[in-house]
């Protein structure tokens, strides 16, 4: 015989409801959902079809509920329907009385009491403070609340929904004051016009509504009352109360009946059905801030979220979606906090921008990463069995706008072509990426970033450059500006700024070595010729994020070809001589090399407080050879060290240090070269020094 499918009969009003079938669902236990309107059903077919789910759309009388209940062998009959739906609880006690089968009525989760955590009750303190000066009365029925607002004057503002409005319009005197916010129904709009409601009364909306939105409702309509029911966060309790309080509008509200049944983890562990063992935690990022730049994936997670987390300007957007929200910034706040606080299964980590664009999210997942190698070793050696669900977690990811997208649509130009960039709390070479690319983006640090850019890009001779500046993108004080450097040297306005650069002056470099020796500024300051600063160069082998120390740098001549190589790295020039660093900085400034910095000093003493270098050029030693070696290994014993030496002692010296120690690479060039020079009618060819070039790697 083949086996019965026992499936749950749910009566949904509420989001817990459509909650509680996607838990049964998950678990391939089949539903079928009974909703009234059209809305409804689309929320509960919302997503991938599922054969498992049944919705039937209508009211529903008495004899009809019945029929319905009495159709199958149900495993549970399940009443989630509005709190303030008490004529149609108790037709659904009677319905299942009638057909023998018992009810379990799913309770609502009351605005701002989620698990009954401080953090909520600690909300709930800051939202009453916020409200204390707003004028709010309570009533215990809709009859109640009909006869206090005859005893009022202005408009009313309904936010109840168009169910009871028969009952509010029967007893109020003058209903030219009301005006009435529905769902967009064709059905309850023809309601509202039966009452005697005209057009300009009828405000056909579908939520959530903010309460930015509720407040400029209030100012439209002149509303002097606003009238709503004692709601859960989901239906937008807060929101209404804080508008009210803003147009210094009264509110009225309508209580709560007073209700028994059982919260939604008691109903599933009555059906025998577990929650999940992992937690869901979801970095989404949420694009430039607002909520209407949010992607629908992400807006639908913060819907379903236990919990939020985030920084204030992120939080305060999505408060009035959000219930329940936790302030902080830090990664190892974050997981500690995610560990910590188990209760809250489905949690949001909302981050600017794009998750994969200079994002918050890379730490977090190191952080998680690092928590999870901790936890393998903590059950490896513990002696007892660990209860591993409390532990277990799915991590995902929702991609949200970056804001090099936003911005480019804003200016109506393409990105594909920029250089992406972040000078927010870090360093990276934006003025090789302008010279090679012509266009970049860059992620800002406030107006003292900008101020900071704009002087450079004059210092390295952009000043035709065309630069765009973003402010608070998204936001209502949204500024957008456009100019040179020049004209940004004294910009201060405060908050999240990006900028696209744009030149026309861009050309890529030449990406071999071999600088001609006539493009450097010389003076009376030695310098490694073209020639042999080519081998040197070669022998160096940079990566392109390499370290490098230039030490007796001269004119910075293979200073400067190394920071053209190694453009995400960093060149460090060190130079004992005052007219050489000179040299070395105008240089610097005609090859815009900016990932260069000069060191004044003599090494080894100047060395000990920079980081530790992949690659060491050594041009001058000042007799201290086997001590800068020294100092070089001790900070990167894998350094690779490139000498010139020109004198025979030099040379002898080194051959001692390298009698004295092994290693996995050593070569010795001799580089002799010759150089044609017009005399009279003849080239004659005139020798330069011979220059030993000794490549040396442990």
């Amino acid at each position: 015989m083949e086996e019965t499918v026992q499936e749950v009969l749910i009566f949904s009003g509420t989001s817990e409801g459509r909650k509680l079938a996607e838990q049964l669902l998950e678990s391939q236990i089949a539903v079928t959902v009974s909703v009234v309107t059209d809305y409804g059903q689309e929320v509960m077919e919302q997503g991938a079809e599922n054969s498992l789910l049944e919705v039937h759309r209508g009211r529903l009388d008495l004899p009809q509920m019945e029929k319905l209940i009495g159709s199958k062998s149900w495993r549970a009959v399940v009443d989630a329907t509005h709190p303030f739906a008490q004529q149609v609880t108790q037709n659904i006690a009677q319905a299942c009385a009638n057909q023998g089968c018992k009810v379990l009525r799913l309770l609502r989760q009351e605005a701002g009491k989620a698990n009954g955590s401080e953090e909520c009750q600690s909300e709930n303190q800051q939202e009453s403070e916020y409200i204390s000066q707003a004028k709010i009365t309570y009533v215990d029925s809709m009859e109640e609340a009909a006869d206090y607002l005859n005893q009022t004057q202005g408009n009313i503002f309904f936010t109840t929904g168009s169910k009871e409005l028969p009952q509010y319009l029967s007893v109020i005197e003058d209903i030219s004051r009301v005006y009435v916010r529905i769902l967009p129904d064709g059905a309850q709009v023809e309601k509202c016009r039966g009452l005697g409601l005209k057009g300009k009364q009828i405000i056909c909306m579908q939520g959530p509504f903010s309460e930015a939105l509720n407040t400029a409702m209030l100012q439209q309509l002149q509303a002097s009352v606003l009238v709503t029911k004692e709601t859960s966060h989901a239906g937008g309790f807060s929101e209404k109360l804080r508008a009210a309080a803003k147009t210094g509008a009264e509110t009225l509200v309508i209580r709560r009946p007073c209700e028994y049944g059982y919260s939604m983890e008691q109903i599933l562990d009555k059906l025998g059905v577990k929650r999940a063992a992992e937690r869901c935690i979801t970095l989404a990022g949420m694009g430039m801030g607002s909520l209407s730049n949010m992607t629908r994936e992400v807006y639908k997670a913060c819907q379903d979220a236990d919990l939020i987390i985030g920084a204030a300007r992120m939080l305060d957007t999505i408060k009035s979606i959000a219930k329940s929200t936790k302030m902080l910034y830090h990664s190892e706040e974050i997981i500690e906090y995610v560990v910590t606080h188990p209760q809250y299964q489905n949690i949001v980590i909302l981050l600017s921008g794009d998750v994969g664009f200079y994002s918050g999210a890379k730490k977090i997942i190191e952080a998680f990463s690092k928590r999870d190698e901790s936890q393998k070793r903590i059950e490896a050696e513990a002696s007892s069995a660990i209860d591993k669900k409390k532990a277990g977690y799915q991590l995902r990811l929702l991609s949200g706008v970056p804001s090099v997208v936003y911005f480019a649509s804003r200016l109506g130009i393409p990105w594909e072509d920029m250089a992406l960039l972040s000078l927010h709390g870090r360093r990276q070479n934006l003025i090789a990426a302008l010279q090679n690319r012509g266009n970049v983006f860059a992620l800002m640090d406030g107006a003292e970033g900008i101020q900071k850019l704009s002087k450079q890009l004059l210092d390295y001779g952009f000043s035709e450059v065309e630069m765009n500046v973003g402010c608070q993108l998204s936001y209502p004080q949204e500024k957008i500006l456009r100019g040179k450097p020049e004209q940004f040297l004294d910009y201060s306005d405060q908050g999240v700024a990006v900028v696209i650069l744009r030149s026309q002056q861009a050309s890529a470099w030449v990406v071999t070595h071999g600088i001609a020796d006539t493009e450097f500024i010389r003076g009376e300051v030695p310098m490694t010729k073209e020639e042999v600063r080519s081998v040197s160069l070669a022998k160096l082998a940079l990566t392109e994020d390499a370290i490098v120390y230039d030490i007796g740098a001269g004119t910075g001549s293979v200073a400067i070809e190394c920071a053209r190589q190694a453009v995400s790295g960093k060149i460090y020039a060190i130079e004992r001589n005052p007219q050489a660093l000179e040299l070395i900085r105008k240089n610097k400034l005609k090859h815009r090399v900016d990932n260069l910095e000069l060191v004044e000093g003599e090494a080894p003493q100047s060395l000990r407080e920079l980081p530790a270098p992949t690659h060491a050029f050594i041009g001058g030693s000042g007799g201290n050879i086997r001590e800068i070696a020294e100092v070089l290994w001790r900070k990167n014993p894998a350094v690779r060290l490139v000498w010139n030496v020109v004198s025979l002692e030099t040379l002898r010296e080194i051959m001692e240090l390298i009698e004295d120690t092994t290693f996995s690479q050593k070569e010795i060039v001799q580089v002799s070269v010759a150089k044609a020079k017009t005399m009279g009618k003849h080239q004659l060819m005139i020798g330069q020094n011979p220059v030993y070039v000794i490549t040396l790697q442990k």
